[in-house]
């Protein structure tokens, strides 16, 4: 009977991997503490965040708390797992999986922090220009170049500590890259297209383009093709590298837009209603606080009218508002030149007869 209570006793105190039952609870409770203690600090966290996620606060604190907020499980877990596992001795092959393991999830949350880092600050420079617009159409862009870039190099440091020769694998990544890139060329042009696009802002979303022969506002800028919405309804959709080998003017970018308009008035008008036209035209386009009077003269003597050009420019120029205001300073013409008595003359031909 004695011996096999000690047979027993011995066996427990060895029960799993060569650690007794008291040090497989101890770990347990040192796991459970930490990963309770850690979310217990995440739910404050995440309950004050509103608060320091103001522009009152410096960028450094609403970034990291920004960061916590976003702080998963599995992290928590990683770190319970190690603390625990501190007084327990494995065997080195179980050793080198379980660190390997909480490295792994370690590195998972390190990739998920630096995305919602660079996320975090695209996101601030858009609100930090405002109305510009600079970002809407290059966020997706640059967030995604370097979401790839940041998990290549965590991937390949998961490697390495995997005991994988990452040299071996990098030169035949190389290798494999040019048969890859000869392959896909097209597509990995469009991707450098989207990214000249990017840093370089010929256009952003909401500009209006004309691009070849389409015309129309720009909807999307993405990875392989940038997107355009005609005035007709239909979607315009041409690849990016089509885009940057062509010749785009941008109607977006425009301050203002001029309107030339050429009048002609009858040779029978007096010489003081003449005179007295340009002063006419110069104030009914005055009158409208969204145009700028440019120049208004009596240009040529026609064979059949007296044709005055009339030189303005609108402040709004979009489509819409310019139609609008050239309507509305047109009206205003044919009322003063029928208050005045001042005729507009149309093209005519004199035929004289010989008898």
């Amino acid at each position: 009977m004695a011996d096999f209570l000690t047979h027993t006793l011995g066996v427990s105190e060895r029960i799993f991997y060569g650690n007794s039952l008291a040090d497989w609870l101890i770990a347990g409770v040192v796991a459970v503490t930490v990963w309770s203690g850690l979310t217990l600090v995440r739910r404050v966290i995440s309950s004050r965040y509103r608060k320091y996620s103001t522009a009152h606060h410096s960028t450094p604190v609403r970034l990291i708390f920004y960061l916590l907020g976003y702080t998963k499980q599995f992290l928590f877990l990683a770190i319970a797992l190690d603390a625990g596992q501190e007084n327990l001795s494995f065997p080195p092959k179980l050793q080198h999986i379980i660190s390997n393991s909480v490295l792994t999830l370690i590195l998972l949350q390190v990739g998920l922090w630096a995305g919602r880092s660079v996320r975090f600050y695209l996101e601030l420079k858009e609100m930090e220009r405002g109305a510009d617009r600079v970002f809407a159409g290059s966020l997706d862009i640059i967030n995604f170049v370097a979401r790839v870039l940041i998990w290549s190099l965590l991937i390949l440091l998961a490697l390495d500590n995997f005991g994988v020769n990452i040299t071996a694998l990098l030169a035949g990544l190389g290798v494999g890259g040019v048969a890859v890139a000869l392959a896909l060329q097209n597509v990995l042009g469009d991707l450098f297209a989207s990214l000249s696009i990017a840093l370089d802002k010929p256009f952003v979303v909401g500009d209006t383009l004309n691009i070849d022969t389409f015309t129309g506002a720009v909807e999307h800028i993405g990875i392989k093709t940038t997107r355009l919405r005609s005035e007709s309804g239909e979607q315009i959709i041409l690849s990016n590298a089509d885009v940057l080998k062509s010749r785009v003017r941008n109607f977006g970018r425009m301050p203002e837009q001029r309107v030339l308009t050429t009048l002609r008035v009858t040779y029978a008008t007096s010489a003081e209603k003449l005179r007295g036209i340009p002063k006419l035209l110069e104030d009914i386009v005055r009158a409208e606080p969204n145009a700028r009077f440019d120049r208004c003269h009596l240009k040529t003597l026609g064979e059949s009218s007296l044709l005055f050009e009339l030189s303005y420019f609108v402040q709004q120029p979009k489509l819409n508002p310019l139609m609008d205001l050239q309507q509305i300073v047109n009206f205003r013409i044919i009322e003063e030149f029928h208050r005045l008595d001042i005729e507009f003359a149309y093209p005519t031909q004199r035929l004289v007869l010989d008898s």
